[in-house]
């Protein structure tokens, strides 16, 4: 098997001081090279190892070792473990920036706090690489180079990729809530125009219903001064 036992050298040690294997089997199934075998026997090396039994482990059975012993061709074989480990996730660590690169890193930070604040420290810390101390000097000025220093796009430097940046910068906007802003003229609700309709329709028929009383009143008028003239021609007559 290309697994190799827990603790080889102290495996290692067991096996020759407890069994009469090979060089070449014990270095086949601990999977160390033959002359650091013979060296442990020779105690040249592992000093002060003390030997572990592969056996109380459930890494070997007595069967095993005695068919190694009886056949020096016979390969030992790892006993599968009735335990399963899960494999641990690799965490991602920070982001490595050459030492060349380096001193560019201020200047990457100004870029990136002046065209995106909506960033926060921790994505300018993931893209760049550096620390949040950097961060706040060089976002208040307070940098020891910060009258020479000039934003640069981290990605012309290399520090970072595009796609790595236009993910942060995505993933801020999604946090951060969007100021609402004029967007032109919109249709106004229903409720609205028909309440304005309305209005308008009874200010005109008000209006119209004037119209119709001024003019009679006219009329009346003209009736009343026709009637005098009449009185007036008639009392002439006499």
């Amino acid at each position: 098997m290309s697994n190799a036992p827990l603790m080889p050298k102290a495996t290692a040690v067991w096996l020759l001081d407890n069994t009469a294997l090979t060089f070449d089997q014990v270095a086949d199934f601990t999977k160390m090279h033959v002359l650091e075998v013979k060296a442990i026997a020779d105690g040249d090396a592992a000093q002060g190892i003390k030997g572990m039994d592969p056996i109380s482990t459930g890494q070997l059975t007595r069967d095993e070792i005695e068919k190694g012993e009886g056949d020096p061709d016979y390969r030992l074989k790892l006993a599968e473990s009735k335990v399963v480990l899960p494999q641990a996730a690799k965490k991602k660590g920070p982001r490595y920036t050459p030492v060349s690169r380096r001193h560019e890193r201020p200047s990457a930070i100004l870029w990136l706090v002046r065209n995106h604040p909506e960033l926060k420290d921790a994505q300018i810390m993931r893209l760049v690489g550096t620390t949040k101390t950097t961060i706040a000097s060089v976002r208040d000025r307070t940098h020891w180079n910060a009258a020479t220093l000039t934003p640069m796009d981290p990605v012309t430097l290399g520090l970072c990729s595009q796609l790595d940046l236009d993910f942060e910068v995505q993933r801020a906007a999604k946090e951060k809530p969007i100021d609402q802003q004029y967007g032109g003229a919109t249709l106004l609700p229903a409720s609205e125009t028909t309440r304005k309709e309305a209005e308008f329709e009874a200010a005109t028929s008000g209006k119209s219903q004037e119209d119709l009383d001024v003019d009679a009143v006219f009329a009346k008028l003209k009736t009343i001064g026709g009637k005098k003239h009449d009185d007036e021609d008639e009392e002439g007559g006499f």
